[in-house]
């Protein structure tokens, strides 16, 4: 069987990907194993501002603009909604960090994103007694429904497999790469952390960084916002609330842990005051880069073969921007912007 495309793997990546051969009418078959989680149990929020030291996302217009588009088809196609659009609030712990918020004005690429006007306003439950600070277009997918759904979709196509990918019964044949019964001009990885045992690939530099998340249960706290402090607290309805996230460099599993958990809460009390229920906890390995951009790109030696990869903690704004460029490179000749060529990296 000869198809244009075998993608390994379907996260956001692949995802993105894939939706973007189906546009052009390309042919293709998906491998997923469901070894790599991470975009499964994903916040999914989408932030044009990075609160921590209030600077811009890297292209975080240009995302946007690709992005918000790109779900709202997927939206359409499949009849259902995925994106929540809210306001994200910064809780201020000090005087320092209000001046901050006024300072990041002077940056054109922030600015847009920044509400001038300062939240006064108090909120049962929540702590902030140095007010909020509103970001403008913000919101989150909710990348559990979308990646199931469109497994089913692909399913009931016929275009995925859900088997094991074996890198080695890889054969290249003039400008084809052969595996087992399919002939395909292009193999692409979008394996997440799953990179790091393809043979291919595994010299780039991808740093696993473990993430839990708890879902909890307040019914005494009523926020219609994503509240942005110690961690964040994120709305889903009916009172409940997803809470994250860990940065965890040394546990490498994906099992949701103890320790976890309880960091969650020691961070939780300083954010919230009312009482609340643990009804959920989950863990995903996020794939990220030292350079903190994705891994965009084509092998030095195999053409056949592309990765699209490293999304890091972005990847609802990144993938389908990266998705673009990549399909671009591969079908149009297009240069790929030299800060997420793979190539970058020397063996």
């Amino acid at each position: 069987m000869k198809v244009d495309y075998i993608i390994v793997g379907l996260g956001l990546a692949g995802l993105a990907f894939v939706e973007k051969l189906i546009q052009a009418k390309k042919s293709f078959i998906v491998f997923e194993d469901d070894s790599q989680t991470s975009s499964l149990v994903a916040g999914g929020v989408y932030n044009p501002v990075i609160l921590k030291r209030f600077s811009p996302v890297w292209n975080a217009k240009e995302q946007l603009a690709i992005a918000l588009p790109f779900y709202e088809h997927l939206e359409k196609k499949f009849n259902t909604t995925l994106d929540q659009k809210f306001v994200i609030k910064k809780a201020f712990k000090s005087t320092e960090d209000q001046n901050n918020w006024f300072a990041a004005f002077d940056k054109p690429t922030v600015a847009p994103f920044l509400e001038d006007n300062l939240d006064e306003n108090t909120y049962s439950g929540v702590v902030g007694s140095h007010y909020f600070g509103n970001v403008k277009e913000g919101g989150r997918i909710d990348t559990h429904k979308l990646v199931e759904t469109y497994r089913h979709y692909l399913k009931k196509n016929h275009w995925i497999r859900f088997e094991k990918f074996y890198h080695k019964d890889i054969l290249f044949e003039g400008n084809l790469a052969i595996y087992n019964n399919l002939q395909a001009s292009k193999i692409v990885f979008c394996e997440g952390f799953g990179v790091k045992q393809n043979p291919y690939f595994n010299h780039l530099p991808l740093e696993e960084v473990k993430g839990e998340i708890i879902t909890i249960h307040a019914p005494k706290l009523e926020i219609d916002f994503l509240l942005k402090s110690t961690l964040f607290v994120l709305p889903l309805g009916n009172h409940r609330y997803k809470v994250g996230a860990t940065f965890n460099h040394k546990d490498k599993t994906s099992i949701p842990s103890i320790e976890g958990k309880e960091e969650l809460v020691e961070k939780l009390k300083k954010v919230i005051t009312v009482p609340y229920e643990i009804i959920d906890q989950s863990a995903g390995i996020r794939p990220a880069v030292k350079d903190r951009r994705p891994l965009v790109g084509v092998h030095d030696k195999y053409p056949q073969l592309a990765i699209l990869n490293g999304l890091g903690t972005r990847g609802v704004m990144i993938a389908p921007s990266m998705a673009k460029e990549l399909y671009g490179l591969l079908e149009e000749g297009i240069d790929l912007d030299p800060e997420i060529n793979c190539n970058r990296f020397i063996r």
